[in-house]
């Protein structure tokens, strides 16, 4: 797909945000014949979804959809519905017929089996510059013009176009140099659009390591661990930062950290050493260990009756200070729950997604704003947030296909009225 300098899209479709939802709204457009152009600020399209696959494309998951649509938390029903319309299977489909088959790893997360996100990106830029979709690159929305207008910033100065219709497709607020600003909030703010506010997502949390803990295990990787905020457990891996913890198991706890801190101004996140174990049995393994071992360290009990290794260990210390029970059950029990004090997030330039958008009810079933007929919404502008694990670009994926279906359903409407 080339890019074109000048201005265009009078009459037809605009999509602002080259990012998965917006290049997806435009397939299905295209698929029923309309005349759509993309608008992207950066100078070339897909960002975002490059740099994501930069490690392995975690296209989407492979679980259950009862299981599938509880990662989205309490899901607004509209969403749950455009995900329902355009499962995993629909997205693996998809990517085979651009020429990438996909495979589900042991995890249950789904890749192409090329593991990269460029090929599959080139194939579905092609196919578009195929079915007639025009790409403008370095066009910065900055605003309305009138009830249909559109206005950007580009090289050349200041544009405005009127298309029959648009779909804002602008991404959150946590990658500003791959695009995604959130500025947008303003202009939507302005024309009436109620928006919660944005907040970082799959996050890592700050908590205030000792001196020693922060200079000896930063860096460290903490693994089969489950990590627990309030009622919401995950099991996974975190690492060790000199500022507090990274990883899989904490972003999952994004939303439940993220609301104690906004309530208290702190939170607690409670760590399981060794979750493939109940008390029980831990405090079993102390005894033998303790009757058997009786002149080792606390350390090397530990070590050989748990295979807690150094960081564990460091981490237990750091939750409940450095004399540790001595008892096996007092002990066990500390082990299955030590409790860290979270005294923030990261900011939201170093999150993965985030929080907060366009809120549900300010669009109709269509995913058009009922503030402002003829503009849609799709990805990471709404109000939803979803773990890592190919959650996340499976709701881009598939509100970008149902505000495409909505916008031809509208300009039918239209054409027939």
């Amino acid at each position: 797909m080339s890019a074109a300098p000048e201005a265009a899209g009078d009459g037809g479709v605009a999509i602002v945000g080259a990012g998965p939802a917006g290049l997806m709204a435009a397939q299905a457009l295209a698929e029923r014949g309309h005349a759509v152009v993309i608008f992207e600020r950066m100078p070339s399209p897909a960002r975002k979804f490059l740099l994501a696959g930069r490690g392995g494309l975690n296209l989407t998951h492979s679980e259950p959809q009862h299981a599938f649509l509880a990662r989205y938390g309490e899901t607004p029903e509209l969403l749950a519905k455009a995900i329902t319309s355009f499962m995993p299977q629909h997205l693996r489909d998809w990517s085979v017929a651009l020429g990438e088959p996909t495979f589900v790893g042991s995890s249950g997360r789904v890749f192409p089996k090329s593991f990269k996100a460029s090929p599959l990106a080139r194939a579905w830029l092609a196919r578009l510059a195929g079915m007639g979709v025009t790409l403008k690159t370095r066009h910065r929305f900055i605003g309305f013009d009138g009830p249909d207008g559109l206005i950007f910033e580009t090289p050349q100065g200041e544009i405005r176009i009127r298309p029959a219709a648009t779909l804002l497709a602008l991404g959150g607020a946590s990658w500003a140099r791959l695009g995604s600003d959130g500025a947008w909030t303003v202009p939507l703010g302005e024309a009436g659009v109620t928006i919660t506010p944005l907040a970082p997502s799959n996050v890592g949390c700050e908590i205030g390591w000792s001196e020693t803990f922060r200079e000896r295990f930063a860096g460290a990787p903490l693994k089969r661990i489950a990590l627990a905020c309030g009622s919401m457990v995950q099991r996974g891996e975190a690492v060790v930062t000199e500022t507090g913890l990274e990883g899989g198991a904490v972003y999952a706890l994004s939303q439940p950290l993220r609301e104690q801190l906004a309530q208290t101004g702190a939170a607690v996140l409670v760590a399981d050493l060794r979750p493939d174990l109940g008390l029980a049995e831990i405090a079993a393994k102390l005894a033998r260990a303790e009757v058997s071992k009786r002149r080792d360290t606390l350390s090397n009990r530990l070590r050989k009756a748990l295979a807690l290794d150094p960081v564990a260990i460091g981490l237990l210390r750091e939750a409940h200070g450095v004399d540790l029970p001595r008892g096996p059950e007092a002990l066990a029990a500390a082990i299955k729950a030590a409790p860290l004090t979270v005294t923030g997030l990261r900011p939201i330039e170093r999150a993965i997604s985030s929080a907060g958008g366009v809120a549900f009810p300010a669009i109709d079933d269509a995913f058009m704003l009922k503030a402002r007929p003829g503009t849609f919404i799709a990805g990471e502008m709404l109000d939803w947030e979803a773990p890592t694990g190919g959650y996340l670009l499976q709701a881009c994926f598939a509100t970008g296909v149902a505000a495409g279906e909505g916008i031809a359903a509208w300009l039918k409407a239209r054409e027939s009225a």
